[in-house]
């Protein structure tokens, strides 16, 4: 009895637990799903949906991750999307900007709507990102001059505009306009001018507390590096003059150093003066030659100089030689050298060149005044906004999420956008259409690599023209493929011009560089057999024609070289041939053994078909016509049904992760034919209709089978048999 109390109240805790488990519970949401493209898809179709996309299994998402740069899509929003900045959009980001847009919207199902305006109204205040949402939105609004509560994208987006009439915008960056101090003002354009600026929020140059350190800096160390000459009186030997000096000998001093250097090898080996000694071949080359005539003396008399470095060495004579003086030797030379040295040495510690430009006078102002602190104060006055004014840069990606994002979804989780096919809606990865031998094929994508797209993208079974774009206007070019499932495909190969226009209706020129042959349609299938026969046919005979006329062009120049050649070895060479007859009787029999067995052939065609029923005939026909093109049709049909974009976007950087089918009754909405009038007036050029041509050709080709699968015994089961 004990046991079965004990048993009784473990059965009942168990009880408990589950039910408390049940209760507690997290259900899953319910989905619904929708067939689309030959593959069943989650349906995206209210904000609760979006609101719960982080509860969507991965496996069920058309798409894991896209390119931005393959989307034609408004690259801001795109930017807010892609938070790591790999330039590609997944899942796990989408689900991000999923949860923070329902967030801070009251009514979610507004977000597919897709509008660009929005009532502030509607903005969540629930959370502390809504309240601040809430709050710039209406400052924005006030800052604009604006009335009511509806906020634009246009609006959210123009940060000039918000900012243009305020002096502090929260980015670290003050402009001329954030004080009203003149003396302030001039030490902001003074900074930019020789630090460069960086583009504040309104739109005008502006400086950050780095560049205002980095330009004071600058300033102090300019002005201790000059006074460190003015108090070192071995810096400047020359005074005033020392910086034209030094310039004046640095031009000379080279030619200076190889005149004495050559004047010390004429001293060390008399042998030597034909190699050091001045040659003047091209008196243009004047300049090349040495300062002056070298000799054993080593002194630079300034009356032999060469007269392409004349006016530059007398421009060093006057500064720093004694006037009057007319040599110059070795050691007077190395003299001025050691005076100049310490400046030299002065010039190449140079700091503070930054502010060079602004000339010493106003550079000692600058730092007399002392105002880097009230520049830094109008700074952090422009930081402590930061939070109010970022806030302001998330009513943007606000408003850009909510106008863009559940487009988005339906080319990303559901691809409604491009099984629709409704003018005006294009899907995101469409760049336009192209315009080619007399068709429009609606279905283009732009290819980011040529070399890697067509491997792969043969394995969507579909008929793929490959075009390089080119547009003189925008001054680019790229690479398109376009999809073609409707019309003839004999007229196109590579070379071929078109016109494309992309989404933004700007046109460019097109031409085919690759073509991924594929069936387009049953009917091209179902002729293709023969065609493909004719094509034989009239290779034959064009061959056939071309071997005739190389043999009779080649006889007849044997002929001609032959009359016109002597007789060779006593031989008559006008001699005409002797006729063989046993050669052409041969022939002759041969041809009409052939022609006997074509008319015996087509006699027991002839008579089968007149003993045979009118029904059955037909039926004949029809089956020769189902064994010729049957298989060619079974082929296209299978391949058409089976047509996949995906192997397309994948060669384009995406990760499908679902069939984008493209069947035979949604890829004639693709490519549109040109479609032309009935015309009641007559052309007087009009070629005359060979139709009758085509027909005669047509059952020629059917009697060849006919009679191919009569002699082999393949139309018995008709009645139709050789006896």
């Amino acid at each position: 009895m004990a046991c079965s109390v004990g048993r009784i109240v473990r059965y009942c805790r168990i009880f408990c637990i589950f039910a408390v488990e049940y209760i507690y519970m997290e259900k899953k949401y319910e989905w619904k799903y929708c067939s689309l493209g030959g593959a069943i898809r989650v349906n995206i179709a209210s904000g609760e949906d979006i609101a719960h996309l982080g509860e969507l299994d991965q496996k069920l998402w058309t798409v894991l991750s896209c390119p931005v740069d393959s989307l034609e899509f408004d690259r801001r929003t795109l930017d807010y999307i892609d938070t790591d900045k790999d330039g590609k959009i997944k899942v796990a980001e989408v689900v991000a900007a999923a949860q923070w847009l329902t967030s801070v919207i009251k009514d979610k199902d507004l977000i597919l709507k897709g509008e660009s305006v929005l009532d502030i109204e509607n903005i969540d205040t629930a959370s502390e990102t809504g309240r601040r949402l809430r709050d710039s939105a209406a400052r924005i609004l006030t800052d604009l001059g604006r009335e009511g509560n509806r906020i634009t994208v246009e609006e959210a987006s123009d940060s000039v505009a918000i900012f243009s009439g305020t002096r502090f915008n929260g980015d670290g960056l003050i402009t001329e306009g954030s004080t009203d101090d003149a003396s302030l003002k001039a030490v902001i354009k003074d900074c930019i001018a020789v630090s460069g600026a960086e583009t504040d929020r309104s739109g005008a140059p502006g400086l950050s507390s780095e560049k205002i350190d980095a330009f004071y800096a600058a300033c102090a160390d300019y002005v201790a590096w000059l006074d460190a000459a003015g108090s070192n009186k071995t810096v400047l030997p020359y005074g005033e003059d020392t910086a034209a000096v030094f310039g004046a000998v640095s031009v000379i001093r080279d030619k200076v150093a190889d005149f004495f250097e050559r004047c010390r090898l004429m001293r060390y080996d008399k042998a030597a003066f034909d190699e050091v000694a001045v040659k003047v071949d091209d008196i243009s080359k004047i300049g090349e030659c040495p300062l002056a005539v070298p000799d054993e003396s080593g002194v630079l008399r300034f009356d032999r100089l060469n007269p392409a470095w004349q006016s530059r060495f007398d421009a060093f004579r006057t500064l720093a030689l004694d006037a009057g003086k007319g040599s110059l030797d070795e050691d007077e030379w190395k003299t001025v050298l050691g005076k100049l040295a310490p400046y030299g040495s002065w010039l190449s510690a140079k700091k503070g060149g930054l502010v060079e430009p602004l000339g010493v006078a106003r550079v000692r102002e600058i730092l007399a005044a002392d105002q880097k602190a009230a520049l830094l104060e109008l700074v952090s006055k422009d930081l402590a906004l930061k939070d109010e004014s970022d806030s302001i840069d998330e009513v943007k990606k606000l408003m850009l999420l909510y106008r863009d994002f559940y487009r988005l979804l339906k080319n990303y989780v559901i691809f409604t956008d491009f099984y629709a096919r409704t003018p005006g809606v294009r899907a995101d990865f469409e760049a336009g259409r192209l315009y080619v031998d007399q068709r429009c094929c609606d279905l283009c994508i732009r290819v980011s690599d040529m070399s890697k797209h067509a491997d792969m993208a043969k394995l969507s079974g579909m008929f793929l023209i490959y075009c390089t774009c080119n547009s003189k206007k925008l001054g680019k070019t790229m690479d398109i493929v376009a999809v073609m499932t409707a019309g003839d495909t004999a007229a196109l190969r590579p070379g071929k011009n078109g016109i494309f226009y992309d989404c933004a209706g700007n046109d460019w020129d097109a031409v085919i560089t690759k073509i991924v042959d594929n069936p387009v349609s049953i009917s091209q299938a179902f002729w293709a057999p023969y065609r493909k026969f004719w094509d034989f046919c009239v290779g034959l005979i064009n061959k056939s024609a071309a071997d005739k006329d190389a043999k009779i062009t080649a006889d007849l120049q044997a002929k001609a070289a032959a009359a016109t050649s002597p007789a060779a070895d006593g031989v008559d060479s006008g001699k005409k041939q002797v006729f063989d007859i046993a050669k052409f009787a041969g022939i002759f029999a041969a041809l009409g053994m052939a022609v006997g067995y074509i008319g015996t052939a087509l006699t027991k065609i002839v008579t089968g078909i007149q003993n045979t029923p009118l029904w059955q005939t037909l039926v004949a026909i029809v089956v020769i016509m189902l064994v010729i093109s049957g298989p060619s049709c079974f082929l296209a049909w299978s391949k058409l049904r089976r047509r996949n974009l995906g192997p397309v976007l994948n060669a384009n950087g995406w990760a499908i992760n679902s069939n984008v089918l493209v069947n035979i009754l949604f890829g004639a909405k693709l490519t549109s034919l040109a479609q032309y009038p009935k015309l009641k007036l007559s052309d007087p050029y009009r070629q005359k209709s060979s139709a009758w041509k085509w027909w005669l050709a047509f059952a020629l080709v059917l009697l060849v089978v006919a009679a191919v699968l009569l002699f082999m015994g393949k139309l018995e089961f008709i009645g139709l048999k050789i006896r």
